[in-house]
């Protein structure tokens, strides 16, 4: 199976370790940014701004959790129509570290509830940046869980993951992104 084509949004320690994996893997990689200048650090990988189409089959949304609105309402829902989305948020105020989500809901659930069109799926919120970056958890390779309710969406994300030198684990459908964003907290 070839390697899908990423689109990554944002460029912090999770979008930047996620942009290292795809090079890694051989993705073709956009990363999109709110000041291209500024991202000169990054190789390998295509820079554009913060409103420019998606080129990825995948779009990882390595944001602030309270930041996805936002680029949501830049691009419209049918943009991600068709996408692999990633989200790989953990919904905390990390000043009091109440969750910024309802009780019995998590952060994905809201955004496939906002992404009707897309194939949401929840990962990369269970390892630290640095862990993703280096590909290892000690001597292991990291192990990148995921739940969603695409079985497709999965299959696509964990071609990924695999080519980069991950461990994959599905854990299951997408009402299991709350247990996840627990364990990421």
């Amino acid at each position: 199976m070839s390697v899908p084509s990423i689109s990554i949004i944002g460029a912090g320690n999770i979008g930047s370790a996620v942009a290292g994996l795809a090079v890694k893997a051989g993705a073709s990689t956009q990363v999109l940014v709110r000041d291209a200048s500024k991202a000169t650090d990054l190789s390998g990988v295509e820079v554009a701004e913060i409103g420019s189409p998606l080129t990825g089959d995948i779009v990882v949304l390595a944001l602030p959790y309270t930041a996805i609105a936002e680029v949501i309402a830049t691009y419209g829902a049918q943009a991600f129509a068709g996408k692999v989305v990633v989200d790989p948020t953990n919904p905390l105020d990390f000043t009091t570290l109440d969750s910024l989500v309802p009780a019995g809901s998590s952060a994905t659930a809201e955004l496939a509830a906002k992404l009707p069109d897309a194939q949401v799926v929840k990962a990369f919120n269970t390892v630290f940046a640095s862990g993703l970056a280096s590909g290892t958890i000690g001597a292991r390779p990291a192990t990148v869980l995921a739940a969603s309710d695409s079985v497709e969406a999965k299959t696509s994300l964990r071609s990924f993951v695999e080519a980069a030198g991950l461990t994959w684990a599905d854990a299951g459908e997408l009402k299991r992104a709350e247990r996840l964003e627990a364990l990421g907290a």
